[in-house]
């Protein structure tokens, strides 16, 4: 095995430059696609990784669930290196589970509690939001805010079916009164515009993608955040096509980010959540992004796209190679 079960658990680092320069010179949406793949191939090969350390870390542990010819001199001998890291593997490999799956119990809930609470809203807030366009739900509320709310959540809303959870449904875009009051009928078209783009692109699964991704290599939160900012980029871009008008977008964000609290539900995309903000707006009044991939927008951006990609490759190669390793030892040591 050697080096090889080392290697993806830096590799993810070299991902860092292009999570930099994508959102700059990529069109977001392909910024989007191309960081979250990278992401989760990269933490997947992390995570393999961790568990054929951990594999080989049981031997030592009274009771393992392995054969006794595992824990034999001649396999020691052939794993000298692997088998000191192993223990720390097993607990390494433990925080990371318990952080994937804490993630995904807090997404769950999240959308639930968002999905009770337009529930209990009622009809009305629906009615309210039959002017602009399907889907769209406004909420009496004296608090701004605004957020899309993903469809798929049938068991939430199986006695709500107008709130909802149908097959096919992409979800609801969700408006408190107070916004919708302190813009102006376009800024509204394009707020709607917005969440809708986040709905149709399903941004909420590549948000979910880099979460998981960063909880299990630490390495991997640039990229997360990279992608939270590009998902915003994307749907504004989106936003602008619809309303014909980059500038009245802008102002939307400008505006909302202003007098909004954000979502009140943490993890949905959200008109103006938290961030950078004014590099939305200044993205929004340059010209639009160009939607090609090649030739690249600069020299910087090959290289880094470059460095990525054979990154990405090798942990996969080096995943394959540390697994077919340990099955091969692992199969001449034992009676498996």
């Amino acid at each position: 095995m050697g080096v090889f079960v080392y290697l993806p658990l830096v590799l993810p680092l070299t991902a860092l430059p292009v999570a930099r320069l994508a959102a700059h010179h990529l069109h977001p949406r392909s910024a989007t696609r191309l960081l979250a793949a990278a992401g989760t191939t990269l933490a997947l090969c992390s995570t393999l990784c961790l568990a054929l350390l951990m594999v080989i870390g049981t031997a030592r542990l009274p009771g393992n669930p392995l054969p006794d010819g595992w824990s034999d001199p001649e396999v020691r001998a052939a794993l000298p290196y692997e088998d000191r890291t192993g223990l720390v593997a097993i607990g390494v490999l433990a925080v990371v589970v318990a952080g994937c799956g804490a993630t995904l119990v807090r997404h769950v809930r999240t959308r639930y509690a968002a999905a009770r609470a337009l529930k209990a809203a009622g009809q009305g807030s629906e009615a309210a939001g039959e002017a602009y366009g399907s889907g769209a739900c406004v909420v009496e509320s004296p608090v701004p805010y605004a957020y899309a709310l993903p469809g798929g959540l049938r068991p939430a809303l199986r006695r709500g079916a107008r709130t909802g959870g149908r097959r096919g449904d992409t979800g609801r875009v969700v408006v408190s009164s107070a916004l919708l009051g302190r813009l102006e009928p376009p800024e509204r078209q394009a707020l709607f515009a917005h969440e809708r783009a986040h709905l149709a692109g399903r941004h909420h699964r590549y948000l979910l993608l880099t979460q998981l991704a960063a909880r299990a290599n630490p390495f991997l939160v640039p990229l997360r955040t990279a992608v939270a900012y590009s998902t915003e980029r994307w749907a504004d871009e989106e936003a602008a096509r619809v309303v014909g008008s980059r500038r009245v977008v802008a102002r939307a964000v400008g505006k909302a980010a202003l007098v909004s609290a954000g979502s009140p539900y943490e993890g949905l995309a959200a008109f103006a959540v938290e961030g950078p903000v004014p590099r939305r707006v200044a993205a929004l009044l340059d010209p639009a992004p160009t939607t090609r991939f090649w030739p690249p927008a600069s020299a910087h951006l090959f290289l880094a796209a470059l460095t990525a990609t054979v990154g990405t490759a090798a942990s996969a190669l080096s995943s394959v190679n540390a697994t077919v390793a340990l099955v091969r030892i692992l199969h001449a040591a034992t009676s498996l």
